[in-house]
């Protein structure tokens, strides 16, 4: 059986290069009518945010589902990786190290390869990977399509199980659990591929067998460079606190360094799922497109009925609002805007009287004689504001741009006369009363 799993670790945001990696991991399973696994790597305790493991499980709940769960820090407790350590001691292919731990940030990555504890014949301490000199290691990168070489000379003796004798690093557990869940392929960012010849090692000495492994390209940032968690935008978690919907997200991501045949754009998760080829991996390295996140979240919106959208704002309103009136209000919008924040803003001036623009006073005045005397419907409303721009020789961009400014606050804004509608008669005038008492030409 196909099985792929989705390792992260409960140390920070969701990335958008981890949600492809997940993505892509969920459609090769169920392509194959396999199973996606989540593990929780939370072994390195010391950066766990509280509450990270959850924010995992609700975030990606929101794009995914999975077959089953595995914490590691559950398997730590019970002696599973310190058991296989011990193998590689008694076998010869690690040892004990009692060297301080260096401190990258300060101190900069080591340079000697060979540890010197190799030969004092420890007894206690961390546990390190005895790496081989002399040899070429090799494996096949299903996703580069390639085989990849490394030599061993190169590679440093890597810690596997830490001085505390429980907890393992990276290197030791993942391959552990990809040997007790019986991972059929790997997949995984492009940062790990240098160290693909350590777990190489430690399968080949723990004598499991070596799982399918594919490296993704590298997501760049729109001006090509290299995405920084700093500087860009790349936490799942602030993409949705925009208004941006899962299903755009997602179908934003898989395209970012896969596309199908037919060069189709818009899929389901079900429909990706089914189309999904892994010859399908490109090798170039695509690039964070936002303008193109916009155009696929501006479908998903204009897809939501409007009871749907309403559910969907609700939560994120910071003003009263009557689900009627919203109602009303959303097939004017939803057209209009690209992310769910958007389309809030867009709607804020029914529910909350803008601050005076800088408009044309007389325009103002002669739209609120114009209005204070007309049947309030479509027709006579637009009739009688266009005699009124008639009348005074008046360009009608002008006219009407200073009324869209008076009563809704901006120069983007709803249709005027269906918004001039849903406002109410009593509403406008109040609006336009209130706007020429306090404002100049």
């Amino acid at each position: 059986m196909t099985r792929t799993r989705f390792a992260p670790s409960p140390t920070g945001y969701l990335h958008i290069g981890a949600l492809r990696t997940a993505a892509y991991a969920y459609a090769l399973a169920k392509h194959d009518q396999g199973q996606f696994i989540l593990r929780i790597e939370d072994t390195d305790q010391k950066r766990e945010i509280p509450g990270g493991t959850q924010k995992i499980y609700d975030t990606l709940g929101k794009f995914l589902t999975w077959d089953e769960t595995l914490l590691q820090s559950d398997r730590a407790k019970q002696g599973v990786y310190r058991e296989a350590a011990l193998k590689l001691v008694e076998s010869g292919h690690a040892f004990y190290c009692d060297c301080q731990p260096r401190n990258a940030k300060t101190e900069g990555y080591s340079l000697i390869l060979r540890d010197p504890c190799r030969e004092k014949k420890l007894t206690s301490g961390a546990i390190k990977l005895k790496v081989p000199d002399g040899e070429k290691i090799k494996f096949y990168d299903f996703v580069l399509k390639k085989e990849v070489e490394f030599d061993s000379d190169q590679v440093t003796d890597t810690i596997l199980l830490k001085s505390d004798g429980t907890f393992p690093t990276y290197h030791l557990a993942v391959v552990v659990d990809d040997h007790f869940q019986h991972i059929s392929h790997v997949m995984r960012g492009p940062e790990w591929i240098t160290s693909t010849p350590i777990h190489i090692l430690v399968h080949r000495y723990l004598r499991y067998d070596l799982p399918q492994i594919g490296h993704l390209t590298v997501i760049l940032d729109p001006q090509g460079g290299k995405l920084s968690k700093r500087k860009d935008n790349v936490a799942i978690e602030d993409f949705l606190a925009k208004g941006y919907l899962p299903e755009a997200l997602l179908n934003f991501v898989i395209l970012l360094g896969w596309a199908p045949k037919d060069n189709r754009e818009l899929f389901t998760l079900n429909e990706f799922v089914q189309e999904f080829d892994i010859n399908g991996f490109q090798k170039s390295n695509p690039k964070l497109d936002l303008k193109k996140l916009d155009w696929f979240n501006g479908h998903y919106l204009r897809q939501k009925s409007d009871a749907q959208l309403l559910e969907l704002i609700k939560p994120r309103l910071d003003y009263e609002a009557s689900d009627a009136k919203l109602l009303q209000i959303l097939p004017l919008v939803k057209d209009r805007t690209t992310t769910l924040v958007d389309m809030i803003a867009l709607m804020k001036f029914f529910f909350v009287a803008p601050a005076p623009q800088d408009v044309d006073r007389q325009h103002i005045q002669a739209a609120k004689e114009a209005l204070e005397k007309v049947a309030w419907n479509k027709t006579d409303i637009e009739s009688q504001l266009l005699e009124k721009v008639r009348q005074q020789g008046w360009k009608n961009g002008d006219f009407f741009m200073s009324l869209r400014l008076a009563i809704c606050g901006s120069r983007i804004t709803p249709p005027l006369t269906e918004s001039l509608l849903i406002l109410g008669k009593a509403e406008v005038l109040s609006r336009l009363s209130h706007y020429a008492q306090q404002t100049s030409t």
